[in-house]
């Protein structure tokens, strides 16, 4: 029988500061604010339309793709708050999201609310007037996250990017939230922006008088992007060539002040293949170097999207986008080309996220939905090879497999199969529980193989968390001294008390530099609090994050990274992800 503990499940709002909270927000929530399709809103959680159930269908409201409003301010509250408490945190994680990570759409609400936070260098005054000094400017850092410009790198914001910062400061839940904190004329109707325009007029110029690389990011498909920035920021070119490249016909403005753009204008239009063979499309793709973006929507509806156009586009294509072409490469024939299907297996090698979980749905070949499994399990093994990089790491998995897990285990088992993947095997040690503790061992690192071990756990019995300590522990797994051993428990925490759980760590001899819970609760279950008082018995640093967490492909990577970071010193209270983002240099404007 299991023993349930008082459910305490988080800390007291009043006693959470602010590393708690930007923990909290990476750890609880996808951050995932634009998509790209229908969706439906069922108490403010995304959901695709597409594939709904009648029952989700009835009881959601239906949204159109782009930002979901919902999710927005969620997110935004979260950061303000942050911010509030610990503006020096808040710069610094700005600077850690742009440059050490790839979570595009909170890069977009972090900039944006450095572009507006007050916070921007003014004077601050003696009693007579005299100026004391300036207040710390942290506006730059939101300048700079615009304006960093690295080649090649996926770390840097897009045109769309530096587009969705302006539109979620003109939202106007978003606009209130910042006047409600102080960042704008409270009497005012325009939103607050901040330093959007002048930053975005200065992002422009510097493409300007590039041309090469105003010209690339037309290749890329960013045309109309570039325009909307150019509008949204009362841009004024200099030259006729900004024009030029966008294919933008100009004409004089109704006061009579353009000069620049309105005669002799060569424009670069956009023209369909009407008309062309496939022969003659393949030449001209390969001649101008024109991107996917650009082509598909001028291909003539009578020949489409053919193996050889396909072809011809390949080299345009980032490893990201052959991924999620995957089926569309099938439906061509194209993944029995040597040189493409080589190419595809290395952007495989070279995932970030575990998006190929979705997309494995769209593909026939049992081989090619292996190949996108790995790719999953490779974007959960380069997240722990970062997080893990500086220190020698070893993890302890356990899971709760008691009575009170019914309804629970097979959510665990799902969320186990996309993480368990990413360590490596001789650092990884695995128990699942009830009273009586066992050891598991996956038989490669891989998805599969995880699943294969994990296939034969049911819910039954009692809780006992130190029985899978005292299990490993016989099994003879033990930790170097010098590495650091971080504990992660799945399950609802409910079981023997939290002192009796620390006394097992330390009769087996190890010594815990973090733990975490991966909360999974059946619906008639009770939360309970063994491993939280654990943590504090032990004095080392504690998160959560629950389980359903793990259905975002996104958030896979994310969160390994902020579980394994292991605090630098021993004893610390403070995560290692937020000792981490600290020691990230902020950003600056070159």
């Amino acid at each position: 029988m299991t023993t349930h503990n008082q459910t305490t499940p988080t800390l007291p709002e009043a006693q959470r500061g602010p590393a708690e909270k930007l923990l909290d927000l990476v750890l609880g929530g996808s951050a995932h604010l634009w998509h790209n399709r229908p969706g439906l809103d069922v108490n403010g959680v995304w959901h695709p339309a597409q594939g709904a159930s009648a029952d989700l269908v009835r009881r959601s409201t239906p949204v159109k793709p782009g930002l979901f409003v919902p999710s927005a301010v969620k997110l935004y509250r979260q950061l303000l708050d942050i911010y509030r408490l610990n503006t020096d945190l808040m710069a610094h994680f700005a600077s850690y999201a742009l440059t050490q990570t790839d979570w595009r759409d909170l890069k977009v609400a972090t900039c944006a609310l450095m572009l507006v936070q007050s916070h921007s260098g003014q004077p601050v005054r003696e009693d007579d007037g005299s100026i004391a000094f300036l207040d710390d400017d942290f506006r730059v850092i939101g300048e700079a996250m615009i304006l960093h410009y690295e080649r090649k790198s996926t770390r840097m914001l897009t045109p769309k990017a530096v587009l969705r910062v302006a539109e979620l400061l003109e939202t106007p839940e978003i606009a209130r939230l910042n006047r409600e904190a102080g960042f704008g004329d409270p009497a005012s109707r325009k939103a607050p922006l901040g330093r959007w325009k002048s930053v975005a007029t200065k992002w422009l110029r510097l493409r300007e008088q590039n041309l090469p690389m105003l010209q690339g990011l037309v290749k890329a498909g960013y045309k109309e992007t570039l325009k909307r920035i150019a509008r949204k920021a009362g841009y004024k070119p200099v030259t006729q060539a900004f024009f030029e490249v966008l294919g933008w016909k100009q004409k004089q403005a109704a006061a009579g002040h353009r000069s620049v753009g309105l005669e002799g204008l060569h424009l670069v239009k956009r023209e369909r293949f009407d008309g062309l063979s496939e022969a003659e499309i393949c030449e001209w793709i390969e001649l101008e170097r024109l991107s996917y973006k650009e082509v598909v929507g001028r291909l003539p509806k009578d020949l489409g999207l053919t193996p050889a156009i396909m072809a011809a586009l390949l080299p345009s294509l980032s490893d990201r986008d052959l991924r999620i072409l995957t089926p569309t490469l099938e439906e061509l024939g194209l993944m029995t080309d040597p040189a493409i299907r080589g190419r595809w297996e290395k952007a495989v090698q070279t995932a970030t996220d575990q998006r190929a979980l979705h997309i494995v749905k769209n593909v026939r070949s049992q081989e090619l939905k292996a190949k996108l499994e790995e790719a999953s399990d490779n974007a959960a093994k380069a997240a722990v090879a970062e997080a893990t990089a500086e220190t020698d790491v070893r993890v302890m998995f356990l899971i709760d497999k008691s009575g009170s897990m019914e309804g629970a285990i097979e959510q665990s088992k799902e969320a186990l199969s996309r993480i368990l993947a990413g360590f490596p095997l001789e650092k990884l040690h695995i128990a699942s529980f009830d009273t009586m503790g066992t050891v598991l061992k996956p038989k490669a690192a891989s998805r599969a193989a995880v699943q294969h071990m994990l296939q034969g756990i049911q819910a039954s019995g009692g809780t006992t968390h130190a029985a899978g300590v005292h299990a490993l522990h016989r099994a003879g797994v033990r930790v170097p001294e010098e590495a650091k051993l971080i504990c992660i428990v799945v399950g609802d925490e409910a079981g023997e008390a939290g002192d009796q759980f620390a006394r097992a760590f330390r009769e087996c001899g190890y010594s815990v530099a973090a733990m975490a819970m991966l909360v999974s609760v059946a619906s008639a279950a009770n939360r309970g609090n063994t491993v939280r008082t654990c943590a504090g018995q032990l004095k080392v640093p504690f998160s959560e994050v629950a389980v359903d967490q793990f259905e975002d492909p996104y958030q896979v990577p994310r969160v390994l990274k902020a579980l394994m970071d292991a605090p630098t010193a021993v004893g610390a209270s403070q995560s290692g992800w937020v000792e981490r983002v600290m020691r990230t240099p902020l950003l600056k404007v070159a």
